[in-house]
């Protein structure tokens, strides 16, 4: 093996100690062992400051550059490796990370990569899907390092300087932050805060060191009391429970006092209401509870009405013989004409999700009960819907191109009278033997069979998708890498509409077009919602991939929007730079992957409650 490129040394001496046993191999151990035998070494690990002439023997012997204090020693040529070597690593209180097993396996092993010595729990198998969140360690983060830039500061530094330079202040308070600071273009809605856009910069403000949870209330306070107000696009009403899809803070010149202007809609490219809104809003709530075991704000008696509003609009009798939730195009992160109208998998997702977060908060007082078994009802039928009419992979596809039409008992296979010659080409060659995906969408004679990344994601993290089915997507993933992540994670949909389908699905959007935006293009806001899909999984190194991708360029391109190109190589044309929830998504990622025991906040265990129907559709993904 090659010698040590480098070993970075920070921290604080009496809490941090690195043992010589726990080195990387060098070419010639026995000079490093000598040089070792200079530095004062009591028990396991460094008690006083070392010897400056051994560092500098080491250096120059080895190729070891030293700074500041030891901590640990970090290998350049390993952290490069092939991540299929890497395991899930928990921090340790002392700042060091602990190598584990890639697939659950439990015990207690020693820390080899960053020194120290430390011994830690490693993450332990569990019916859900390989690993148990409550076998997390329950340590604090440090700081963490990422690439440095030209100035000196590392990428992780410059990301919460940013991300700190766009809080919104209303009153003396934090409420929330800005989708991007003003430039001199025209600032259209960016200089306002989008609640899908703050869910990331919340999640990223309670997993840091010292949880910085007051931001985060005050969000969830003004949202929920713009919530009440009166709603109106031109002579239409809007339901009582709709959240608003943004809002800024205004100076009144009359009154001489700051006030909010929401938005529910009414100002969006499409005139759409945010169905994911609320969604995500009941999610952040209960990330909020989960990391501060405050249940005071939870409980309070708006905070449960906001949860009811919210839920009796989606829980409301119809016409609907599915239970999924019927959506107009735009209505979710994908807020312009795509195609995705009906019954999205993005949408479903977050609705199962907010479904199982509202179930663990509501009180059953006074209607509450009765909502709870709606909702109990609802999560079963609907994760029966979904694992079995939207799951495609090898097997199902095969069996959806063999379909027959015209079927009208209720025995019949083709459910939705699926004409097979709808299945685009690209399908056959996108699948894989190994992996599958959750669809885009399903509805009468019509399926989706576009790659949504949201969708998927979020059903791993709500279990919605079975623990089969969670491995089945990060193959997927791992299979298809150049496509789905490319040069620049992520891709939000794939593959892109081009040609005539462009032109009738999209009205000739001249922001979709093909492998930009929306239609194929890449969003780095995206790792969080990998990187925590990964570990849940047992898949870290996958994470670890992509976050490697995202520090070469993301910094440096001045953290766009989005980037474009069929593998994601240049910056949009239209990204805005310093995009705050871009900043959050790398921020998170970096948190997630460093002390997995922050996926806790984000992520639910399998509720054993809910009836699992014997799927017979498909079960490649047991190869």
């Amino acid at each position: 093996m090659a010698p040590m490129s480098a070993l970075e040394i920070s921290g604080n001496d009496s809490e941090k100690k690195v043992s010589p046993e726990n080195l990387w191999p060098v070419e010639s151990p026995e000079t490093l062992a000598e040089s070792w035998s200079n530095i004062n070494i009591n028990g396991d690990g460094l008690k006083t400051r070392p010897d400056e002439k051994a560092l500098d023997s080491i250096s120059s012997k080895n190729g070891v550059s030293f700074s500041g204090n030891i901590t640990g020693i970090t290998d350049e040529k390993d952290r490069k490796s092939s991540p299929e070597k890497t395991g899930i690593k928990a921090k340790s209180p002392s700042g060091s990370n602990s190598g584990g097993g890639e697939n659950g396996d439990s015990g207690v092993i020693s820390n080899n990569h960053n020194g120290g010595g430390k011994t830690t729990s490693v993450l332990k198998p569990s019916p859900s899907v390989g690993i148990s969140l409550d076998n997390f360690l329950e340590v604090p983060n440090g700081k963490s390092g990422g690439s440095v830039n030209g100035s000196g500061m590392s990428m992780m530094d410059e990301a919460w300087e940013l991300l700190s330079g766009s809080y919104v202040w209303y009153k003396g308070q934090r409420v929330g932050t800005l989708a991007a600071p003003e430039t001199g273009n025209e600032a259209l809605n960016y200089n306002q805060v989008f609640v899908r856009d703050f869910v990331p910069c919340g999640l990223a403000c309670l997993m840091k060191n010292d949880a910085d949870v007051d931001i985060v209330k005050n969000f969830l306070l003004k949202t929920l009391h713009l919530q009440g107000w009166e709603k109106r696009i031109d002579n239409f009403t809007l339901g009582e429970g709709v959240m608003p899809a943004s809002f800024k803070v205004i100076p009144d010149p009359v009154r001489k006092k700051e006030v909010l202007q929401a938005d529910f809609g009414g100002s969006a490219i499409g005139r759409v209401a945010p169905v994911d809104s609320g969604f995500w809003w009941i999610i952040l709530l209960r990330s909020y509870t989960k990391c501060t075991h405050d249940y005071s704000l939870s409980e309070l008696p708006e905070v449960q009405r906001g949860m009811k509003l919210i839920l009796n609009l989606c829980l409301s009798d119809g016409f609907d013989t599915f239970p999924t939730l019927l959506c107009a195009d735009g209505c979710s992160m994908i807020d312009r004409r795509m195609g995705i109208y009906g019954y999205p998998i993005e949408i479903q997702a977050l609705f199962f999700f907010a479904l199982r977060c509202a179930r663990q908060m509501l009180k059953p007082e006074h209607d509450g009960k009765e909502l709870i078994e709606r909702i109990d009802k609802r999560i079963t039928a609907l994760s029966y819907h979904i694992q079995n009419y939207y799951w495609l992979d090898f097997t199902q596809l095969n069996n959806i191109y063999r379909y027959k039409t015209e079927e009208y008992s209720h025995t019949a296979v083709n459910k939705f009278n699926v004409i097979p010659e709808s299945i685009p080409d690209w399908v056959f060659e996108f699948m894989p033997l190994r992996g599958g995906y959750f669809i885009g969408n399903v509805s009468p004679a019509r399926m989706d069979f576009r790659w949504f990344l949201v969708g998927n994601c979020i059903s791993i993290l709500s279990c919605l998708a079975t623990p089969a089915q969670a491995t089945a997507i990060m193959d997927l993933i791992d299979e298809r890498w150049a496509d789905l992540i490319g040069e620049m994670p992520l891709k939000i949909a794939y593959p892109a509409l081009e040609g005539h389908e462009w032109r009738i699905v999209t009205g000739c959007d001249p922001k979709n077009t093909r492998w930009s935006y929306h239609n194929g293009g890449s969003w780095p806001v995206l790792l969080w919602l990998l990187t925590a899909a990964s570990i849940k999984t047992g898949r870290p190194q996958i994470a670890k991939r992509a976050i490697e991708l995202v520090e070469q360029r993301l910094a440096k391109d001045g953290w766009p929007e989005y980037y474009d190109g069929i593998t994601g190589r240049y910056i949009g044309k239209q990204a805005r730079k310093n995009q705050t929830w871009s900043i959050a998504g790398y921020l998170i990622a970096k948190l997630m992957i460093e002390n997995p025991s922050n996926l806790l906040i984000i992520s639910l265990e399998e509720d054993k409650k809910i009836a699992k129907p014997k799927l017979t559709r498909s079960a490649s993904w047991t190869f």
